[in-house]
């Protein structure tokens, strides 16, 4: 005999499939964030090369985790939303499939085939990432858990990004003793006499993207009041604290693209403040500010001399943007395929004029569309909703995702793992926002026709979680 159909219950109080199961999508996510963030991005698997680092391995094994879960029906789920996210990564994919089809076609030499290669399956591992949040990630409780351990892990960051300040050493030597694991050229800088701490990261500029995209976060769970809707004061101040840290860190990062990153997102997180408390904010803002400087000789000096016209770095980027032109003009649709512009040729440190050369005005225009739909997505989940948790989660994770993308002008940041796996995580939480959100006012609108199809009490419970005016004032939003 066959079961019955039953119908969708709200995400609010969905435990998803595999809710009484030890591992879900979600420990999916949280494990790809710890390889991504715990092990440093220059650790690789040694006898797999350039496919060795964790976070890439394991981003494939979730691509193929969500294609096994697509063949499977499920009884009971959220009601299905429409994700412009998903169209325009599938664009963006098969962009960078045809743009991979026309290389070979040409014929490339044998050392730009592994690259090629290696950057296309890139691309699917980040998608696997995506795909899996989009449509793992089903419940409010899910999306705020996986935000927090987000920012958590960037806090963790900064402090070790502090500690290597204080010691001028990288204190992840040992990564190098680990059985299997080869370490390549990371870790502490300098530039005008000041040490860059990159925490794990590659390079003191992907660290950077991760901090200020981590930043709204962090804001966000300190005005919910904590992990799990609490009110407490003193995790409050523990997520208060992690802002300051982050902020400091970027100010100490002497990087002109962490800065111009971080007053991106202070001006983006800004709203999100309550009007009665932003005075408050904006002056304990200044006063850490002015501290630092106070406390850090000569910071002030080096950072405002990055901004200056004579500057190096900034003659070198202006005058690269100028020869754009010339190198777009070789494959101007579809580029030369993903991966191959290689330091060799030329650097320009920006990923968009990166994307315009390796898939052409196409593959700009469907990344800039992935931006465009997770920033809505967010907004939209953000303005629709009226749980203020959802609003708070919605507004950080659209400033999170702008703040990336306009750190994005400055390096090639799809070019470095952290960078690039920590914008794709935001636009699948970006995704889940959306479908939180949307999902409920589809149930509400439709609604279950019978108690008997929910199948046990904690469903029969979930069917009157929406309060009668909550569902007028969805109706009239709608």
């Amino acid at each position: 005999m066959s079961m019955p159909h039953r119908a969708p219950v709200p995400a609010l109080h969905h435990v998803g499939v595999a809710g009484k199961l030890p591992w879900d999508s979600v420990h999916l996510v949280m494990v790809y964030v710890v390889l991504l963030f715990a092990v440093p991005s220059y650790a690789t698997i040694g006898s797999l090369g350039s496919y060795g680092r964790p976070s890439f391995v394991w981003g494939l094994l979730m691509l193929g985790f969500w294609i096994l879960s697509r063949l499977q029906i499920r009884s009971v789920d959220v009601a299905s939303v429409s994700q412009p996210i998903r169209v325009a990564y599938v664009v963006l994919l098969v962009i960078a499939l045809v743009s991979f089809a026309a290389a070979m076609l040409r014929g490339q030499p044998g050392d730009q085939v592994s690259p090629l290669i290696s950057s296309l399956l890139r691309l699917l591992s980040l998608g696997g990432v995506l795909l899996v949040i989009l449509d793992g990630v089903r419940t409010l409780r899910d999306l705020t858990r996986l935000m927090r351990f987000v920012a958590a892990g960037a806090a963790l960051l900064g402090v070790l990004a502090l500690l290597q300040n204080l010691t001028g050493q990288t204190l992840l030597d040992f990564w190098g003793s680990i059985p299997g694991i080869t370490l390549g050229d990371g870790g502490v800088v300098e530039r005008g006499g000041r040490t860059r701490a990159a925490a794990t990261a590659l390079h003191p500029l992907e660290f950077g993207t991760v901090l200020n995209g981590a930043l709204p976060l962090c804001v966000a769970a300190a005005l919910s009041g904590g992990f799990r809707g609490g009110r407490s004061w003193r995790t409050a101040l523990m997520w208060w604290a992690a802002s300051v840290l982050l902020a400091l860190m970027a100010l100490m990062s002497v990087s002109r693209s962490a800065i111009v990153g971080l007053a991106v997102a202070v001006a983006l997180t800004i709203p999100m403040v309550p009007v009665k408390y932003r005075t408050w904010v904006i002056l304990s803002g200044c006063v850490v500010v002015a501290g630092l400087i106070a406390v850090v000789p000569g910071l002030a000096g080096t950072t405002f001399g990055l901004f200056a016209s004579s500057d190096g770095s900034t003659l070198s980027r202006t005058g690269a943007l100028a020869r754009l032109p010339e190198f777009v003009s070789a494959s101007p649709l579809v580029g030369i395929g993903f991966g191959l512009f290689l330091p060799r040729y030329y650097i320009f440190d920006n990923g968009w004029a990166g994307l315009a050369i390796e898939l052409g005005l196409l593959g700009v225009a469907a990344f800039a569309l992935l931006i465009a739909s997770a920033v809505w997505s967010a907004w939209r989940a953000a303005n629709v909703d009226t749980r203020s948790e959802l609003r708070l989660s919605g507004r950080a994770l659209a400033a999170s995702v702008i703040t990336a993308a306009v750190v994005l002008s400055f390096f090639d940041g799809l070019s470095f793992a952290m960078s690039a796996g920590f914008l794709f995580v935001m636009i699948g939480l970006c995704a889940a926002s959306r479908t939180v959100a949307s999902a409920d006012a589809t149930w509400i609108d439709r609604g279950p026709t019978s108690a008997v199809e929910f199948g046990d009490n904690e469903d029969k419970d979930a069917m009157n979680y929406v309060s009668r005016p909550a569902i007028t004032d969805f109706r009239r939003r709608h």
